[in-house]
């Protein structure tokens, strides 16, 4: 059963019989705000109105060592880590359909040793604002089992262009997850830095 984050919660990373944590996936989704419907003559005569601007919001995931200094980005012109341990599913230009929309997979046991923390985040590269976003969240899943551990919803309205949204992290022999929900402002993953070292 998934655990709901709310923001600054930690959970440890490790399959419920204690065992440690070897694949997971970071999955995002998020839905352009629907705006509302057009009524009357001018409503029907220009199509009934309604309907959503697509959100084009970039998941990344920056790799981090012990000292916070930034060794590697996962995000859309990147969509592998330089040792392979990190992917991304791409691009996702709209927010349209149900469930995840970019999806980071993670294999925990193959990262270098250096990488402490593993930083997501979700930014606007058109310059879109969280005004216009609805029901974005990020959700943590053991990709061995497809059993969703933590959902991490974010409401928060604003015109911030980004969000750290949540932190992993090596935490002795294992790992553990911070939800963030920090709003910031940035283009791409690397405008984010402040917070995310803030956060971490």
């Amino acid at each position: 059963m998934a655990v709901s984050l709310s923001k600054g919660q930690r959970i440890s990373l490790e399959k419920s019989n204690g065992a440690g944590l070897s694949k997971v996936r970071m999955g995002l989704g998020w839905d352009p705000v629907q705006a509302p419907k057009k009524s009357g003559f001018f409503g029907s005569m220009f199509g009934g109105g309604g309907g959503a601007e697509d959100i084009d919001l970039d998941a990344s995931c920056l790799l981090l060592d012990a000292q916070k200094n930034l060794l590697d980005v996962v995000w859309f012109r990147q969509l592998q880590s330089r040792d392979g341990s990190i992917k991304h599913s791409g691009d996702n230009l709209t927010g349209e359909g149900s469930g995840d929309d970019e999806v980071i997979f993670v294999d925990l046991s193959s990262l270098p040793g250096n990488v402490a923390h593993l930083a997501f985040t979700v930014c606007s590269f058109r310059g879109q604002t969280f005004n216009e976003v609805e029901g974005a969240f990020c959700r943590l899943v053991d990709d061995t089992n497809n059993s969703e551990m933590a959902k991490f919803n974010l409401s928060e309205k604003g015109v911030h262009t980004g969000v750290v949204m949540a932190i992993i992290s090596r935490d002795g022999a294992g790992w553990q997850m911070k939800a963030v929900g920090t709003p910031t402002a940035g283009a791409v993953a690397n405008d984010m830095m402040p917070a995310i070292l803030a956060a971490i």
